[in-house]
């Protein structure tokens, strides 16, 4: 894993948390297959990661803070993150439907080139 790649991704994780959602796509394939964390699935292209976002920030407000980067065996790159999900207002969400909750979880990044093509997330272990 180059230091380029990670330093890139520490920039999309400040991009998200500051909302700044041209600044993330802008790092994605065309075709990226991007995990759907309140869903479940993938979304699949840029424009589908925005509307997805979107839609998200619409009822919460995540943010999420990366503590660990690792390559995987595979090549891909691992990024231990903790995930804090909060209302509207900033407050901590309780009894909430959607899958998005305070946790650890693992996020991997798929490159090509200095493209994000593939977003997947894990539970930690």
């Amino acid at each position: 894993m180059s230091q380029n790649d990670v330093e890139m991704i520490k920039r999309i994780y400040a991009s998200f948390n500051a909302r700044d959602i041209d600044a993330v796509l802008a790092v994605l394939s065309d075709d990226v297959v991007w995990a759907n964390g309140m869903d479940g699935g993938h979304v699949h292209g840029r424009q589908a990661v925005r509307d997805y976002w979107t839609r998200q920030w619409a009822v919460i407000s995540p943010h999420v803070e990366p503590v660990a980067f690792e390559e995987t065996p595979d090549g891909a790159i691992a990024v231990e993150v903790i995930q804090s999900v909060f209302d509207l207002d900033g407050r901590p969400l309780e009894g909430q439907a959607h899958g998005l909750k305070d946790k650890t979880v693992t996020h991997i990044f798929r490159m090509q080139g200095d493209k994000i093509v593939r977003f997947d997330i894990r539970d930690a272990h």
